[in-house]
């Protein structure tokens, strides 16, 4: 427990009782019992937040996921008709080189 064993906890909380009067061992009981209580609340809403983060992050997968397949689709649909048009165009430019040593008219 925070780097100090059980005997050394021990040592502290006999010199603490030795040391503070017994007026104020009340007053001090209810301060350690307010930080206790404090600190249970921290970690519970510390760790209520990591599971939001994580059950958001979870969610967030599967939309990220369709996010990128739909871009990849559009991506996709947009993609194939330049690459026709630039194989058509390569098809029409050779046609053309074609028709002209076909004529008689080479460059």
């Amino acid at each position: 427990m925070f780097g100090i064993s059980w005997a050394e906890f021990l040592v502290i909380l006999l010199v603490g009782i030795l040391i503070i009067p017994v007026r104020m061992w009340p007053d001090i009981a209810r301060f350690l019992a307010k930080m206790i209580s404090f600190f249970r609340n921290l970690i519970w809403k510390i760790s209520d937040a990591s599971e939001k983060i994580k059950q958001q992050i979870d969610l967030e997968k599967p939309i990220d996921e369709l996010l990128q397949t739909t871009t990849d689709d559009v991506i996709g649909d947009f993609s194939t008709p330049i690459k026709k048009l630039k194989q058509n165009n390569k098809k029409q430019k050779s046609d053309k080189s074609v028709k002209k040593t076909k004529n008689g008219k080479s460059k």
